[in-house]
């Protein structure tokens, strides 16, 4: 496949990392305003690093807008008359809907909107993607770019910004658990880096056990605590000082915050 990820920021770097690393590409663009940051993605032979937008457009198939918001309607209008057929449309950008791209390029182009998380670089991300009614035909390509990264889920596209929530922002979320875990540690005696350790590493083993077994987080708690045990204790402890709570009314308030976010921008 030859890809170009139109802006090589922190999301897009990531993108390119995770496709380069499970060797998804046959050449790759990256583009950036200043390129200096990421000349060394040159390293991998088949990757070019460029200033030029539309020379990438030129020489690749699937295109991958990883920019801000404020700066995709600019791009696409800078690429438009460059678009044929065979080229596939992918955003990655928060709030932007399908239906604002097609203004700009048009109805009879392939566009997928995608939402994938900074995991993807270690081939970890969680990612969703919707798509218009041509897109829809390209959908299965974009979720196997996604699932060599990943694990993927199609979605229709009022719930992208609940995604953006619960997989983007919740890669912080969870970063912040982790932190609060490691903090605990080195509370009861454990260094700094063994902490960190003991938590990451739980965490993994958390989420895999209920990859692999299918089963309710419930159900795996069930099996750790034991009558007047420590565990229960320390659960029940967790809730009466709001654990889940502030967790839900986290992930409300963020959904809340985007959703304000997308209708200023419609104003």
């Amino acid at each position: 496949m030859k890809i170009a990820i139109i802006g090589a920021g922190n999301l897009g770097l990531s993108i390119a990392e995770g496709v380069l690393h499970s060797n998804g590409a046959t050449s790759m663009y990256l583009t950036k305003r200043n390129i200096e940051s990421i000349q060394h993605f040159e390293k991998y032979g088949n990757v070019t690093v460029t200033t030029d937008n539309r020379d990438a457009v030129q020489n690749s198939d699937i295109l991958i807008f990883a920019v801000q918001p404020l700066h995709i309607g600019k791009l696409l209008e800078e690429v438009q008359d460059l678009l044929t057929e065979k080229h596939v449309v992918i955003s990655t950008i928060t709030g932007f809907s399908i239906e604002s791209i097609e203004k700009i390029i048009g109805k009879d182009q392939n566009i997928i909107r995608s939402m994938p998380n900074t995991a993807i670089s270690v081939g970890k991300s969680m990612t969703c993607v919707c798509a218009n009614e041509k897109g829809k035909k390209k959908i299965e390509l974009a979720k196997a770019i996604y699932n060599r990264m990943g694990h993927t889920l199609e979605i229709p596209e009022e719930q992208m910004q609940a995604a953006t929530v619960i997989c983007a922002s919740g890669i912080a979320f969870w970063m912040r658990l982790i932190r609060a875990t490691t903090q605990g540690a080195i509370q009861l005696g454990f260094d700094a880096k063994e902490a960190q350790e003991l938590a990451m590493h739980t965490c993994d083993g958390a989420a895999g056990l209920l990859i692999a077994s299918g089963h309710h987080p419930e159900e795996e708690i069930d099996k750790v605590t034991t009558p007047m045990g420590c565990t229960i204790q320390g659960l029940n402890e967790m809730e009466h000082q709001g654990l889940s709570s502030s967790l839900i009314q986290g992930i409300v308030a963020s959904y809340e915050k985007i959703t304000r976010i997308k209708e200023k921008r419609q104003l």
